[in-house]
């Protein structure tokens, strides 16, 4: 977990920055998750990866503002119509519950204030925005997109 979540964003930061240093400008986007902002039950390796990427991608913002590269994390919520909880989540936490797929995406569902998942366009929407100009006075952010589950 901590060499793919934290030690991999750390080598393509740095690969990426080489180039962007060069330029003088350029803007990196680790995507986190909001488990990068609050503790994850049962999944600690997994929480501490992602705090680890706010505390690096916070760091790498401060060593490259002086060469007008920018960095920032997104950090989603549950991507429940994605791939692993499609594939896997859903009918693990289903049996390890005893409830059935559908109460599993009801009770994730209930915990978010606009009451449904992320989806992978409400993800490259902050993307998008975070590599535009709008943005370009924002760097060593973490920005949720969280639906409001996670508000700090």
């Amino acid at each position: 977990m901590i060499d793919v979540n934290l030690y991999g964003y750390f080598l393509c930061a740095q690969a990426a920055a080489r180039a962007m240093v060069e330029r003088k400008s350029g803007c990196i986007v680790q995507i986190n998750s909001k488990s990068g902002k609050k503790g994850s039950f049962r999944n600690s390796a997994y929480a501490a990866s992602k705090f680890g990427g706010i505390g690096l991608t916070q760091s790498i913002a401060l060593d490259l503002a002086p060469h007008n590269v920018r960095v920032n994390a997104v950090c989603p919520g549950n991507l429940l119509d994605g791939t692993l909880w499609q594939d896997s989540l859903f009918e693990q936490y289903a049996r390890t519950q005893g409830l059935t797929v559908d109460q599993v995406r009801a009770k994730y569902e209930s915990q978010v204030p606009l009451g449904r998942g992320a989806t992978y366009e409400d993800v490259a929407n902050v993307v998008v925005f975070l590599c535009s100009d709008e943005s370009s006075y924002m760097t060593g952010q973490a920005i949720n997109v969280t639906g409001g589950q996670e508000m700090r």
